[in-house]
C-alpha cells in the first residue's frame, strides 16, 4: 500500500509519526469543548487554526449567527472547522501551504455552564426587550444621496451630504440597494420584503425630477426568495444576477424590457447555497466572489471564487476554494470600485452582528492559481447616516447608495 502523503487527524491527541499531519486547534485546544469553553469564559469569539507539527498553517474565524444557543454556537464553529480543513488540504496539494502567525489563546476556563447560563439569560431578556420595543420583526432601511464628489469609499467614513431615506409603507423593508443609469434615467434595484409573504423579492424605483425615488415596484418575484439585485450592462444587455441561494442555483436574467420585464437567461451555479455573489471582468475572464452556506454553517463567513471565459459560463470553483473563512471580509457588500487603477470589493462585517458593518478590501490578487484580498478597512460612522452601520454600498455617477438594520 502507498504511504499517504497526508493525515488528517480530528482525535484531539497529540500527533505521531513521519506522516504530515493536519490537526485542529479551538481557541488554541486540542479539543472542540475546550475552546467552547474558552470563548464562553471570556467573551472571545471563536478562532480556529489548523497545525502541521508545530506550524500553524491555516486560520478561520467563523462567523456565530447566533450566541444565545449552545447548538447554533456548535453548529457555525464545526461548520468552519470543516471549511478549514479543506481550505488546508486543498493548499497542501497545490503546495501552497505555509506557516502563518496566530495569537495564542488564553488557559481554558473550567466550567463552561457556569458561564453560559448567564449569557443565556442577559440574551433572552435583550429578545424580550426588543420584540416588545418594536412592532416590526426585523427592520433594513435603504438610504441614498446625489452629487457627492467624494463618497463613502472614498472617504472609508459615512461623512458628507446627508442620505434621504427611502420610505416604506411599514408593512415592507427595502435592502440591499443597487443603483444603475440607463438612457440618461437613474434606477435603484432592491430587495423588497413584504412581512405578509416572509419573502423577498426584486423591486425598482425610478430617480425623479425632484431627486427623489419614487415607491418601488415589484418587477421579479420567483417562489423563493431573492435578493442583492446587481444590475449591469454586457455586450449593450442589461443583465440582472441576485441571490437566490435558498434555492441552491445562482440565475442570470434577462431584461427583457428595462427595467420592468426580465427573463431567465442562464443558470450559473446549480446545487450551491452562494450568497451575494458579485461579478467582476478582469482580463478577457469572469469571476465570482461570494460566501458559501456549507452544511449548518453561516451563510456569511466562507468565500469562495468561481471563473469562466464567458458570461453564460461554464463557470469552474478555484483551485484553492474555500479561499478564506472569516466573519470580517468575506461576504460582499456591493459592487466592486474601479479608483486610481486599483479595485476593491464592499465587504461585510459580521464580527457581533449581520449586518454589523462594513468594509473595503483591495483585490491584490485573482488568476487561477490564487485568490488575495487585503485586510478591510472599516467604513467608519459619520454624520451622513446615524444608523448602525451599513451592510450595503453602492454608486452609479453621482448617485449613492446604502442600506442598515433599522
Amino acid at each position: 500500500m502507498d504511504k499517504p502523503h497526508l493525515l488528517i487527524d480530528l482525535s484531539g491527541q497529540p500527533e505521531e509519526g513521519d506522516i504530515p499531519t493536519l490537526a485542529l486547534r479551538f481557541d488554541g485546544h486540542r479539543q472542540f469543548i475546550n475552546g467552547l469553553r474558552h470563548m464562553l469564559a471570556t467573551g472571545s469569539l471563536p478562532v480556529i487554526t489548523t497545525v502541521v507539527g508545530h506550524d500553524t498553517v491555516g486560520i478561520a474565524r467563523p462567523m456565530i449567527s447566533d450566541r444565545l444557543w449552545l447548538t447554533r454556537i456548535g453548529n457555525d464553529v464545526l461548520a468552519g472547522a470543516i471549511s478549514l480543513v479543506e481550505h488546508s488540504v486543498a493548499r497542501f496539494f497545490a503546495g501552497a501551504l505555509t506557516p502563518i502567525d496566530t495569537p495564542v489563546a488564553e488557559p481554558a476556563t473550567a466550567g463552561f455552564l457556569r458561564h453560559y447560563f448567564p449569557q443565556l439569560a442577559t440574551g433572552l431578556l435583550d429578545r424580550l426587550r426588543h420584540k416588545l420595543s418594536r412592532g416590526r420583526p426585523f427592520y433594513w432601511q435603504t438610504a441614498y444621496r446625489i452629487g457627492e464628489d467624494a463618497g463613502v469609499a472614498e472617504r472609508a467614513a459615512l461623512d458628507g451630504a446627508p442620505f434621504a431615506v427611502l420610505e416604506d409603507d411599514g408593512a415592507r423593508f427595502y435592502a440591499d440597494p443597487f443603483v444603475v443609469e440607463r438612457d440618461g434615467e437613474c434606477f435603484l434595484f432592491v430587495e423588497e420584503y413584504p412581512y405578509a409573504t416572509a419573502k423577498g423579492v426584486i423591486s425598482v424605483a425610478r430617480l425623479g425630477p425632484d431627486g427623489r425615488f419614487g415607491v418601488p415596484k415589484v418587477v421579479l418575484e420567483e417562489p423563493y426568495h431573492l435578493s442583492y439585485p446587481q444590475v449591469f450592462s454586457h455586450d449593450g444587455t442589461m443583465f440582472m444576477l441576485p441571490e437566490s441561494g435558498g434555492a441552491r442555483r445562482l440565475v442570470l436574467y434577462r431584461a427583457a424590457a428595462f427595467p420592468d420585464r426580465w427573463e431567465v437567461h442562464t443558470v450559473l451555479l446549480d446545487d450551491i447555497d452562494i450568497n451575494d455573489a458579485t461579478l467582476l471582468q478582469r482580463d478577457g475572464r469572469f469571476w465570482l466572489f461570494g460566501t458559501e452556506r456549507r452544511g449548518s454553517g453561516s451563510a456569511s463567513d466562507t468565500l469562495v471564487v468561481f471563473s469562466a471565459p464567458d458570461l453564460r459560463g461554464p463557470w469552474s470553483p478555484h483551485r484553492l476554494n474555500p479561499i478564506a473563512i472569516d466573519r470580517f471580509g468575506t461576504r460582499p457588500g456591493g459592487a466592486f470600485i474601479e479608483r486610481d487603477g486599483r479595485t476593491f470589493l464592499p465587504v461585510q462585517d459580521g464580527s457581533r452582528s449581520y449586518g454589523g458593518g462594513l468594509g473595503l478590501a483591495e483585490l491584490l490578487r485573482v488568476d487561477d492559481e490564487a485568490v488575495m484580498l487585503s485586510a478591510p478597512a472599516p467604513i467608519r460612522a459619520g454624520s451622513a447616516w446615524k444608523r448602525k452601520g451599513i451592510h450595503t454600498l453602492n454608486r452609479a455617477g453621482g448617485v449613492e447608495v446604502v442600506d442598515s438594520a433599522g
